[in-house]
C-alpha cells in the first residue's frame, strides 16, 4: 500500500482511508468491526469518520483506541454553531475513546449560508479554533459533496489545512463549476492542503432498486473500481480515498488500491470516456 503526506499537516497516510460510513451502516455490526479490522492489517491507517454515520463511533470506538497509535483519526460534524460543535465533539472523543483528533473538520457544507453560520460570532469556527488551543483537535478541514465553489469560497475565509471533496472519473463526463475538482486540486497544491477524495467508484445517481448501501450507484465490476480508484489517485494532488459507504465493495477496492500505478493524462481520458460508454454520470448538480 502506497503512503503519501496529508499536506501540511505532516502526516503519512495509506492512499484508501477506511471510511466510518461503511461499518457505521452495515447491518451487522460485527461484520462492519471486521472489516475495519481486515483494513488496518491491510496497512490503511487513516480512519475518515463521523456522528452522522450510524453506529459508527459506538461500533469502532473499541478498534480505534485498541489501534490508536498507527491510526490517524479525522472527524466531523454536522453542526454549525459554536456550542453544538464543542458538545459534538466531547461526545465523538468519549464514544471513540481518544484524546484527540488529528483533523476535526465542518462536515457536508453546502451552501454560503452554512458558511457564514459557521464563521458568526458564536459560529463552530469559534469551537474548533478553542479546541485546538486546547489540544483536543490538531488540524482543520472542510468537507464539501456537491459544489465545488462553496470550497473556494471556504478558503477564502480560512486556511483550512484538509479538505474532503469528490474527485472521480464521472465528473469529468460533463465538468461543471458545481462538479469540477481541478481548480480546487490545483490551489490545494499551491497552498500544500491535504486532500481527501471521495466518491472514486460512483457511477451515477440510483435508477433502479439499490444493491447497495451507497447512496449513489457504485461501479460494482473490479475492473471498474480499478479503474476509478486508479483514476482518482492519480489526480495531482489527492492524498488518499475514503472507501464507499458499503463494506461489501472494501475488498475490491483494497486490492485496486494495492495495485495502483500512476495513470497518464492519456489513460486518465480514456477511463472518463469508458465510463461514459458504461453509463456514468456526474452526481452533481442535479438533474
Amino acid at each position: 500500500m502506497e503512503y503519501r503526506t496529508l499536506g501540511r499537516t505532516g502526516y503519512r497516510v495509506s492512499v484508501l482511508t477506511i471510511g466510518g460510513c461503511g461499518p457505521g451502516i452495515a447491518p451487522d455490526a460485527k461484520e462492519g468491526v471486521e472489516a475495519v479490522e481486515n483494513a488496518i492489517k491491510m496497512g490503511l491507517n487513516m480512519v475518515d469518520i463521523a456522528p452522522s454515520y450510524g453506529e459508527a463511533e459506538t461500533r469502532l470506538g473499541d478498534v480505534i483506541s485498541k489501534n490508536k497509535d498507527k491510526l490517524i483519526i479525522t472527524e466531523k460534524t454536522l453542526e454549525r454553531s459554536k456550542e453544538g460543535a464543542w458538545s459534538e465533539l466531547k461526545r465523538s472523543l468519549e464514544r471513540l475513546k481518544v484524546k484527540y483528533f488529528e483533523v476535526y473538520q465542518f462536515h457536508a457544507v453546502g451552501s454560503l449560508e452554512e458558511l457564514d453560520q459557521i464563521f458568526s460570532e458564536n459560529g463552530a469556527m469559534k469551537a474548533f479554533l478553542e479546541a485546538k488551543d486546547q489540544g483536543l483537535i490538531k488540524h482543520i478541514g472542510i468537507t464539501v459533496h456537491k459544489d465545488m465553489r462553496i470550497v473556494r469560497k471556504a478558503l477564502e475565509l480560512f486556511d483550512f489545512d484538509t479538505i474532503l471533496i469528490p474527485v472521480t472519473a464521472i465528473s469529468l463526463i460533463h465538468p461543471t463549476p458545481e462538479n469540477d475538482f481541478r481548480p480546487i486540486l490545483k490551489i490545494a497544491r499551491d497552498r500544500d492542503l491535504g486532500i481527501i477524495a471521495i466518491k472514486a467508484v460512483a457511477k451515477r445517481r440510483w435508477e433502479s432498486q439499490k444493491k447497495y448501501q451507497t447512496w449513489y450507484e457504485p461501479f460494482e465490476d473490479e475492473e471498474d473500481i480499478e479503474k476509478g480508484v486508479h483514476f482518482t489517485l492519480s489526480q495531482e494532488g489527492v492524498t488518499t480515498y475514503s472507501m464507499a459507504c458499503d463494506i461489501k465493495l472494501w475488498p475490491k477496492i483494497i486490492r485496486a488500491g494495492e495495485k495502483f500505478k500512476k495513470l497518464s493524462e492519456e489513460e486518465q481520458s480514456r477511463i472518463v470516456e469508458y465510463f461514459k460508454n458504461k453509463g456514468g454520470y456526474p452526481l452533481f448538480p442535479e438533474q
